[in-house]
């Protein structure tokens, strides 16, 4: 071999060396940031995420969008009636056995209990004033009322049935 021959192979392996040594660095940083980095994806950060990246609304066409859009009302109206109290039930024997009864069999809070002569007064003012007192409470000088006895999940209905219910049933 001639003398230029070796003098490139020479220069040409300090150039190969010298660039194996930047790949070791290299993996060497890449092994330490990765160290750096949190294991797993953070549940809060993956849900903000699902929730940017997830779709406006739904487009339903033909018969299976048909379907589909039967299931989400389905599912709607059921969500909406679980959020409704006592699944929805105008019974008013019901609501005033689960809610009521705590304070107008007992008197707590001056509720007046189911006798003809704590209501006569009351009743006298008629069913509206009793409606609405019972739906939006009430702060009298025998007592409190709160509003929808206490349990905002009523409807203004079921109120006013059970309501109607305790009238009915004045001894």
């Amino acid at each position: 071999m001639r003398n230029y021959d070796l003098e490139f192979l020479k220069k040409f392996s300090m150039v190969i060396g010298f660039l194996v040594l930047v790949t070791m660095g290299l993996m060497v940083g890449a092994y330490y940031v990765h160290q750096q980095l949190p294991p797993e994806v953070s549940p809060v950060a993956a849900k903000r995420t699902q929730d940017r990246i997830a779709p406006a609304g739904s487009v339903y066409a033909g018969s299976t969008g048909a379907a589909a859009q039967a299931a989400a009302t389905a599912a709607a109206a059921a969500a909406a009636a679980s959020q409704v109290a006592y699944g929805g039930t105008t019974d008013g024997s019901v609501i005033f056995g689960q809610l009521c009864t705590g304070c107008h069999t007992s008197g707590a809070g001056g509720a007046p209990t189911l006798d003809k002569a704590h209501w006569s007064a009351r009743i006298a003012q008629g069913t509206e004033t009793l409606h609405k007192h019972a739906i939006e409470g009430f702060t009298g000088s025998a007592g409190v009322m709160p509003a929808k006895g206490g349990n905002p999940a009523l409807t203004d209905e079921q109120v006013k049935a059970t309501v109607d219910w305790m009238i009915g049933n004045l001894k």
